[in-house]
C-alpha cells in the first residue's frame, strides 16, 4: 500500500471498527466530554430500514444479506455433517439491530467466574453497576436495575393466554415464577423483558448513538469495510478500510479499539498479523505477533425446538394466515404499540437445572407463539407454537480461522456443537423436563399435539438423533479471543491486547467463559467496561 494508493480521512485519537452492541457504546461514552476525537467505522448501512425497529422484524432481516453478515460454520461433525448458519448483524447498532430483543444478562456466577480465572475487576459485585448505568427499566430502579440509561428495557407489551398456560404449567412442576430474571435469582419461571421503548426497538444504534452523533468529535462512517490493523513495530496506528470504493486509512494517536464481534475481530487480527505464526506464513501475511490462541476458545449456545399443535387458534401462526386478522395487527400496532408485531424471539422463559446436582440453572426455554420449520421461513398453517431447550454451559469448544487473506472470503467457522458427552445428556434431559412441562394440567386446554419431533421420540438415542438432526445455535458466539491472566490469553483484563500496544478489543470476543443466557446485554455491558477503562487511562 502506498500513498497514492490509498485515501486518508485524518489523524483521531480512537478508533472503533464495529457499531455494533459494544462498539456503539465506546463510541458514545468517548466523545461525551467533547475531548477526544472518535472515529467508529461500520461495514454496513445505517439503520433506516423500518423492520429493524419493529420487533417483530428480526424475522424479516434474518436472511438478508443487506443487514446480516449470513456466516455458515463448515460442516459439524456431531450434527450428521450439518452447516450451520450464523447471522451477524452488518449495520449500524450491529447485532443489536436484528437480533431477537431477549434482555437476560446471565447469572451472577458467571462474572464471579471469569474473575475467579485472574480476571481482577470482572466479578458480578464489578460488572453490576455496569448494567444499571446502561439501563432505563420500565419497573424503576433498584438493588439490581437502574433508570436514565441509554439501553430501554422494558416488559411484553401484554400478556399472552398461551405464556400465562405455560408459566403456570411450570410452576405446577415446581418452578417458581420469577419477575425478574436478572434480578436476585434466575430459576424460574415467566416473561422475558425486551430491549424495547414503546413498541420499538431499542438498538445501540438507537439508545447510543442517536442521542450522540450530532457531536462534533464524533465522526461516524457506514459501509466502511475494514481491512486490516497497521502497525508500526508493536504499535498498532493505523486502520485500512474500504468505502465508497476506495482504499482508506485512518490513524489514531491513543488506540484502536476492536469491536467487530466474536467472527469478525479474530478474522481481523489473523488478516493483521496478529495469531498463529505458522498459521499466517500459508497466507504470506507478515507477523506482528505469533498468538495462538487468536480465534480459538469458540463457544456457543446450542437449542433445540419443540413444535406443538393447539387446540384454539389464538397463535400467530392463525393471525398472520388470515388476511383481517394480519391487517388488524398492523393497525394495532400503529394504534397502540401492542400485539404480536412487539413480540421478541422469546415471549415467555424458564431457567432450570437438567439435573439436581447443578448449583443453578444450566437450561433456558425460549416460549413463543408461532411455529416455522426454520427460523425466517413461513409460519406454520395450523396453529402452532414453539418451546426450545437451550444448553447454557456448553463444554464443546471450536474455533474461528481466516481461509484466505481476504476480508471478503469469511472465516472458517468451526463450532463442535455437541463434541462432549455432558453437551449432549443436557439436551436430552432438558427436552424431558420441558416435556413435563407441556404435560402439565395447566396445558391440557392448549396443547392438541406435539407435532415435532412426536411423543414416539423418547428413548435416549432417539431424543440425542433428533438433537443432532434438527437443532441449531441461539446465536451467541464468543470466547474466540480470550480476556485472562494467563500467558495464553488475548486479551488482558484491562482489554489491552497482549504483545503490542495501542490497540484493544471489546465485545463477545472477550468472554473466558460464555455466560448463561443471551449474550446482548452482557456485550453491552462490555462496551460499558471498555470505556471505563480505556478513560481512565486517557482522561475523561
Amino acid at each position: 500500500m502506498t500513498a497514492e494508493e490509498t485515501a486518508n480521512v485524518g489523524d483521531f485519537d480512537f478508533i472503533i471498527v464495529g457499531a455494533g452492541s459494544a462498539g456503539a457504546v465506546v463510541a458514545t461514552r468517548l466523545s461525551a466530554s467533547g475531548r477526544h476525537s472518535v472515529l467508529l467505522l461500520e461495514a454496513g448501512p445505517r439503520d433506516r430500514n423500518p423492520w429493524i425497529h419493529v420487533p417483530i422484524g428480526y424475522a424479516k432481516l434474518f436472511t438478508n444479506p443487506r443487514y446480516n453478515w449470513m456466516y455458515e460454520s463448515e460442516p459439524e461433525p456431531e450434527l450428521n455433517g450439518r452447516k450451520i448458519f450464523q447471522p451477524r448483524g452488518k449495520v449500524l447498532g450491529g447485532t443489536s439491530s436484528i437480533n431477537g430483543l431477549v434482555y437476560i444478562r446471565g447469572q451472577a456466577e458467571d462474572y464471579d467466574h471469569w474473575a475467579q480465572l485472574g480476571n481482577t475487576g470482572w466479578s458480578y459485585a464489578d460488572v453490576l453497576p455496569l448494567f444499571k448505568r446502561a439501563e432505563h427499566q420500565q419497573n424503576g430502579a433498584d438493588d439490581f436495575h437502574g433508570v436514565g440509561g441509554p439501553l430501554a428495557v422494558s416488559n411484553q407489551s401484554e400478556p399472552h393466554e398461551l405464556c400465562e398456560a405455560f408459566i403456570r404449567a411450570g410452576m405446577e412442576r415446581g418452578l417458581p415464577r420469577n419477575e425478574d430474571f436478572n434480578g436476585a435469582r434466575q430459576e424460574g419461571i415467566g416473561y422475558f423483558q425486551t430491549t424495547s421503548r414503546n413498541g420499538r426497538r431499542c438498538s445501540t444504534a438507537v439508545g447510543y448513538l442517536r442521542p450522540a452523533r450530532r457531536r462534533g468529535n464524533l465522526h461516524i462512517l457506514t459501509e466502511a469495510m475494514t481491512e486490516k490493523i497497521g502497525f508500526e513495530g508493536k504499535r498498532a496506528r493505523t486502520v485500512y478500510f474500504r468505502h465508497e470504493g476506495r482504499l482508506t486509512r485512518a490513524r489514531a494517536s491513543r488506540e484502536i479499539v476492536l469491536s467487530a464481534g466474536a467472527i469478525g475481530t479474530p478474522q481481523l487480527l489473523e488478516l493483521s498479523g496478529y495469531g498463529q505464526a505458522e498459521r499466517l506464513k500459508g497466507f504470506d501475511i507478515p507477523i506482528v505477533h505469533d498468538a495462538p490462541q487468536v480465534g480459538e476458545n469458540l463457544q456457543d449456545h446450542y437449542q433445540v425446538r419443540i413444535v406443538f399443535r393447539a387446540k384454539k387458534p389464538i397463535t400467530l401462526n392463525d393471525q398472520y394466515h388470515n388476511l383481517w386478522r394480519r391487517a388488524g395487527i398492523g393497525l394495532r400496532y400503529v394504534l397502540q404499540r401492542k400485539g404480536p408485531l412487539t413480540v421478541s424471539a422469546g415471549y415467555a422463559t424458564a431457567f432450570f437445572k437438567s439435573q439436581e446436582r447443578l448449583a443453578t440453572p444450566d437450561i433456558q426455554v425460549h416460549f413463543i407463539i408461532f411455529s416455522t420449520d426454520k427460523m425466517g421461513q413461513a409460519l406454520h398453517r395450523f396453529p402452532g407454537f414453539t418451546a426450545s431447550v437451550c444448553h447454557l454451559r456448553p463444554q464443546s469448544r471450536g474455533s474461528i480461522h481466516i481461509k484466505t487473506a481476504s476480508i471478503s472470503d469469511a472465516p472458517a467457522i468451526r463450532i463442535n456443537f455437541l463434541s462432549t458427552a455432558e453437551d449432549r445428556q443436557a439436551h436430552i434431559d432438558g427436552l424431558r423436563y420441558l416435556r413435563s412441562i407441556m404435560h402439565a394440567p395447566s396445558m391440557a386446554d392448549y396443547m392438541e399435539q406435539e407435532v415435532e419431533p412426536g411423543l414416539d421420540c423418547a428413548s435416549d438415542d432417539a431424543l440425542l438423533a433428533y438433537v443432532r438432526a434438527k437443532g441449531s445455535t441461539i446465536y451467541h458466539p464468543s470466547g474466540t479471543c480470550r480476556m485472562g491472566a494467563d500467558e495464553g490469553a488475548v486479551v488482558a483484563p484491562d482489554l489491552k491486547v497482549k504483545g503490542v500496544t495501542g490497540l484493544r478489543i471489546a465485545d463477545a470476543s472477550i468472554m473466558p467463559r460464555l455466560v448463561s443466557g443471551n449474550t446482548n446485554a452482557p456485550v453491552i455491558m462490555i462496551g460499558e467496561k471498555a470505556s471505563d477503562l480505556i478513560l481512565a487511562e486517557h482522561g475523561t
